[in-house]
């Protein structure tokens, strides 16, 4: 895992300030994220969860299971995501972020920027417009990791992003294929019951948070 929490994103990512609603809300110090237009098209970045939790090896349920693959968008403006997970918790949300506002969220938080996860499996697709494929700059993620973790910062699970293919395509589908997308949503409880309307996840939103490692 590289040093450094998805902040899709790592409680590495050189974690930055919680988005602030004002008048002229900012992320914190280094400002507000800024739409990368130059993105290189074309590479394939893939981060596969791994078989054990990171922070509970013995859970009997086993950890969350699933993949991130992404590419930059063929205008080079922002990056397509596809994303993949399953047996996912049931609780341990939210984690925040103003949906409105995504330019003052975590460059790598995917957490309530791209809609809530309301089953398990859950499978989506989705543009960032703040994420790169351009190596060098702060909002590359192509040597970062993805970290999906409880509101508390707790780490569930975490994965390398590494470079897989090159292609001229934005990703469609998940390098191990779609779930039974007519499985029952799994309901939240505990403290994500009682904040549903505002769990969050990163590219997403749900009872836990997604982000990558900047």
């Amino acid at each position: 895992m590289h040093p450094s929490i998805l902040a899709v994103v790592a409680a590495a990512m050189l974690t930055l300030a919680s988005a602030q609603s004002t008048t002229e809300p900012i992320t914190g110090v280094r400002g507000n994220a800024t739409i990368v237009v130059n993105n290189p098209v074309g590479k394939v970045y893939v981060a596969v969860l791994p078989e054990q939790e990171w922070n509970n090896p013995q859970d009997p349920r086993g950890n969350v299971k699933g993949s991130i693959s992404a590419t930059a968008n063929p205008d080079g403006i922002g990056v397509s995501f596809a994303v993949k997970f399953e047996n996912l918790p049931t609780s341990g949300g939210p984690f925040p972020c103003d949906a409105s506002l995504p330019q003052t969220c975590q460059t790598g938080d995917l957490s309530g920027k791209h809609g809530k996860i309301t089953q398990d499996p859950f499978v989506a697709s989705y543009s960032d417009g703040f994420a790169s494929t351009l190596e060098g700059i702060g909002a590359f993620f192509g040597n970062r990791s993805f970290v999906i973790h409880f509101a508390n910062k707790t780490r569930i699970t975490c994965a390398n992003f590494a470079l897989e293919a090159t292609n001229t395509s934005t990703p469609t589908t998940l390098p191990t294929g779609s779930p039974n997308t007519t499985t029952t949503p799994v309901p939240f409880t505990g403290a994500a019951a009682v904040n549903a309307g505002t769990v969050s996840l990163t590219f997403l939103t749900s009872a836990f948070g997604l982000l990558f490692m900047l």
